[in-house]
């Protein structure tokens, strides 16, 4: 083999039996004509060996050429080594088997996709375990520093998740309100309990319809709005910029947002409830001809402040989810916009699945302790 020129690629090609013989040198680079390899057409070869000595420099040339190499060979089931190699290109990459790619095809699929999932939710719950503990910590740090908190940007997220969902809350909170009164009182009518509508609302609407109408709504519109909004700030690298700053993203971004939630949500559950009511009270006067102030009388005479407890207790636990859902995944967006639009939708849906969890237990503990 006669040595490679200082300024242009060189390839030598050696075939012997099965084995087919690469060997690079020269100057890999984009000032250089690239040589080009064709596969041979004969059917001795089974191996290919690629050997690089005496390279001048190279850059994305080079790496193009493996790649070429690597399809053919894939292509055809021959099996691809290489030696030499610079550095920076990981071995992997000129690197097949063919009789280690029939064998993964001809193994048990559902095998790797469990362990691929296993793998998927290990992770995603070491992220979650990391992220609380980070909201732990920067939670003590403002307890000890409560000049620390960022009051301001607070203040703002209040209004956006609290002042500026008040119309969409009231709106689903009345229609529930309306359809939970005219199926019970379809139902009811034909018993001669019409009054009993009120009761039926006013349990229904302030335990449990009014708070997760609310977080429902707050987990669509301000936890999609939480991931969107720090997942975009990931992509243009300002939390790295935070982090460089000695600033911590959790304590600068995530606190002032779980904390607006957890104070508004219990107003918006109590707006959520007076809607509901209304709602109910609205198709009674309509429907059953309750007059309204029988309505007001019986639905206060049902409700004590264990039923408007429990169902503010719940709201500021799914005030919490919601933001700790939209943060986390705000967090874990990948650095472009479909990462974003993929962190706001894991959001929705992480938060959706949360409040639902968490009302089910809130039901087995207010059971289980007679509220």
């Amino acid at each position: 083999m006669s040595n490679p020129s200082a300024t242009a690629a060189t390839l030598q090609v050696e075939e012997t039996g099965d084995l087919c013989r690469l060997t690079l040198g020269g100057r890999w680079d984009g000032g250089a004509a690239r040589p080009r390899w064709t596969p041979p057409t004969g059917g001795g070869i089974r191996r290919v060996q690629i050997v690089v000595t005496e390279l001048e420099r190279w850059d994305g040339s080079l790496v193009l050429f493996l790649g070429e190499v690597r399809r053919a060979c894939e292509q055809r089931g021959w099996a691809l080594a290489a030696q030499g190699l610079p550095a920076g290109i990981p071995p992997a990459l000129v690197q097949f088997q063919p009789g280690a790619a029939r064998a993964k095809a001809a193994g048990w699929p559902w095998l790797e996709q469990l362990g691929l999932t296993t793998r998927l939710v290990v992770a995603d719950a070491l992220d979650l375990a990391r992220f609380m503990g980070n909201c732990t910590i920067a939670a003590g740090q403002v307890l000890r520093r409560p000049s620390r908190f960022r009051w301001a940007d607070c203040l703002v997220q209040m209004q956006q998740c609290g002042a500026h969902g008040l119309p969409i809350v009231g709106l689903v909170s009345f229609l529930v309100g309306v359809i939970i009164a005219y199926q019970s009182a379809v139902l009811l009518r034909q018993f001669g309990a019409d009054i009993y509508v009120a009761d039926l609302i006013g349990i229904g609407v302030v335990r449990e319809m009014g708070p997760m109408m609310a977080a429902v709504v707050l987990a669509g519109r301000t936890g999609a709005a939480f991931a969107a909004e720090i997942g975009n700030m990931k992509a243009n690298e300002e939390i790295d910029a935070l982090e460089t700053l000695g600033l911590s993203p959790v304590q600068f971004l995530v606190l002032p947002r779980l904390v607006a939630l957890q104070l508004m949500m219990p107003l918006l559950a109590l707006y959520a409830n007076a809607l509901g009511i209304l709602g109910g009270m609205s198709i009674a006067w309509v429907v059953l001809d309750l007059p309204p102030i029988t309505y007001w009388m019986e639905t206060k005479s049902v409700l004590d402040l264990s039923d408007l407890s429990t169902g503010l207790i719940k709201s500021v636990a799914f005030g919490g989810l919601i933001g700790f859902a939209g943060c986390l995944r705000g967090l874990q967006a990948e650095r472009s916009a479909s990462g974003v639009g993929k962190a706001a939708t894991s959001a929705v849906v992480t938060g959706i699945l949360c409040i639902i969890l968490a009302d089910a237990v809130f039901a087995v503990v207010f059971n289980i302790l007679g509220v």
